[in-house]
């Protein structure tokens, strides 16, 4: 007989360790608890199931029991909590849940993958029965069976992470016709993106229908309300809970294992806690991060089941090399795409980073194409060494290719050099000649190596406000359908001509759609003795996006006399 190794908890970490040592060691006794009556299923989807895409809340459920056990030979015991260890006599004791029998059982290797569970703010009416938290099958099961009774009209979905933003998108979409809003504490949904680009997701949201809030918590819950901590009042007669998650630690605390410093199981390269005998993985440890070389947690499926693979083969002492993270995700929003990975510009200054970016509009594909569209692609890159250091790429094209590929340089340490040279696939159908990442490259390398000077669309309201010289070099035609207030227009076209027209004691500021004409008209002017210019990042396009969201929600002054998102 082999060695008995016990797992608990299934899904991304704990299914994945059983089947990788499964396949290293036909011997072993492989057992698998899970508390939940599914061991396996697609926990992302989960919110897929509230606008009908997955109809069947079944068809989210991957294994069962009975598939581990003819095809891997695992027994996965499903209503099974795990509620003690004995790590001294290497025991671990079992309650059934639907019988309520305690029983023990014996292990070689134990691994923990109890995964992180929703946080529910101590406020009032939390425990009303329309409130509901998403975990698994049973949980958006039980709350799309609530909403589709015919007695919900209002939905609010509390926090604008992946959960929060995925549920309420999905709910949107729904055929019942709910009113959806959306309560973020903070002041932008999607942490993982900087302000500047989560104006386009805001704008997203707000585009389909959700009642976007920021910048304000929910204070209470009532039955068909809740009340938010400015004292507004919302109508919801179900309320998601999606502020976000904590790491289940509670066994692995219990038993007196280490928790580490970010309040996650401590491990080892190898995924060993501080019992060598027992191995940790997914949502509930912490991991290192490459980048600002420290402790982090990170509740991603892929990095929890390359950790599976990991710590399996440890078990049988296949090397592995432990590469830290950095953070790569995804999310797609209604009509739009968006995708990140290593530091945004909040996460690079808490690291003490110093760093540059750049913000560029080029098309996700060659322009005569059917289906082109704008991306927006932020690039950060370290001073002065150029590393590649984040990204974050939102549009209606193939936002998330761009991201994968500035990921695979971060981890294999690349520059702006790097990504300049990369040779990536080409056809009109795909891309433009220039990928849009080799297109960020370039600019970068401008910016680090002081061609020109830039400033970004935050800042342009200010100049607006103070009567900035701001030049706008598109064509006469698309300067008339919208402009910036007080934008004079001097067309690329007309520039040489009319150089006389432009002051050279004062900072001048240029921009065109997207930058790529007022970068021409800026190379120009300074090849005629202008010194004081600059290009705004992001330029007409970039500005309407950044503004629009708030504009609409304050009834502030508008800086454009109309908004192009074209």
């Amino acid at each position: 007989m082999g060695r008995r190794i016990l797992i608990v908890g299934g899904v991304a970490g704990g299914a994945s360790v059983a089947a990788r040592a499964r396949r290293l060691d036909e011997s072993a006794e492989i057992i698998m608890f899970e508390k939940g009556p599914h061991v396996s299923f697609s926990n992302c989807c989960l919110p897929n199931h509230l606008s009908g895409v997955i109809e069947n809340s079944e068809n989210l459920v991957l294994m069962n029991p009975t598939q581990f056990k003819k095809q891997y030979n695992i027994e996965a015991r499903v209503n099974s909590e795990v509620i003690k260890i004995d790590r001294e006599e290497k025991t671990i004791e079992v309650k059934d849940l639907k019988t309520g029998e305690e029983y023990k059982e014996t292990y070689d290797i134990l691994v923990l993958s109890p995964g992180a569970s929703p946080i529910v703010p101590p406020i009032e009416g939390v425990d009303l029965p329309h409130v509901f938290t998403i975990r698994n099958v049973v949980d958006i099961d039980r709350l799309n069976r609530y909403i589709q009774s015919g007695k919900v009209k209002d939905i609010a979905v509390i926090g604008g992470g992946f959960i929060g933003v995925e549920v309420a998108e999905n709910l949107k979409l729904s055929d019942a016709g709910f009113n959806v809003t959306l309560v973020e504490a903070l002041d932008q949904i999607m942490a993982p993106f900087d302000y500047d680009m989560a104006q386009i997701l805001h704008k997203e949201m707000m585009d389909h229908g959700v009642d976007l809030i920021l910048g304000d918590g929910v204070a209470k819950v009532k039955e068909d309300h809740i009340e938010l901590a400015s004292g507004k009042k919302v109508p919801a007669q179900a309320v998601v809970m999606a502020i976000g998650v904590r790491p289940e630690i509670t066994l692995a605390k219990e038993s007196g294992l280490a928790i580490g410093e970010t309040g996650g199981i401590l491990v080892d390269h190898n995924y060993q806690t501080s019992d060598r005998n027992i191995y940790a993985v997914g949502d509930a440890i912490e991991v290192y991060h490459k980048l600002t070389h420290s402790k982090t947690r990170l509740a991603l499926a892929g990095p929890a089941q390359r950790q599976a693979r990991a710590a399996a083969d440890h078990m049988y002492r296949i090397p592995h090399r432990n590469t830290g993270v950095i953070g790569s995700s995804c999310v797609k929003i209604f009509d739009i795409n968006a995708a990140s990975t290593g530091f945004n510009e909040k996460t690079a200054k808490k690291a003490g980073i110093q760093y540059d970016f750049v913000y560029i509009i080029p098309g996700d594909k060659v322009g005569l194409m059917p289906g082109n569209s704008p991306l927006h692609l932020k690039l950060l890159f370290e001073v002065p060494t150029g590393k590649i250091i984040g990204a974050q790429a939102i549009g209606k094209g193939d936002a998330v290719k761009r991201i994968d590929v500035i990921a695979t340089m971060i981890m294999m340490d690349g520059t702006l050099e790097d990504l300049k040279e990369l040779e990536l696939c080409y056809a009109p159908a795909f891309s433009t000649a220039k990928d849009p990442v080799n297109h960020a490259a370039l600019v970068a390398l401008n910016i680090l190596n002081g061609v020109y000077k830039q400033v970004p669309v935050s800042k342009v309201r200010e100049l607006v406000e103070k009567n900035a010289f701001i030049v706008d070099v598109r064509e006469r035609a698309e300067y008339e359908v919208g402009h910036l207030r007080n934008a004079v227009n001097i067309p690329l076209s007309e520039l040489r001509e009319r150089v006389d027209e432009i002051p050279k004691d004062i900072p001048v500021y240029l921009h065109c759609r997207s930058s790529q004409r007022s970068y021409n008209a800026l190379m120009a002017l300074q090849h005629m003795g202008f010194e004081n210019v600059y290009n705004i990042s992001g330029s007409y396009l970039g500005i309407c996006c950044y503004e629009y969201f708030n504009d609409q929600v304050t009834g502030r002054e508008k800086i454009v006399t109309e908004y192009n998102f074209n």
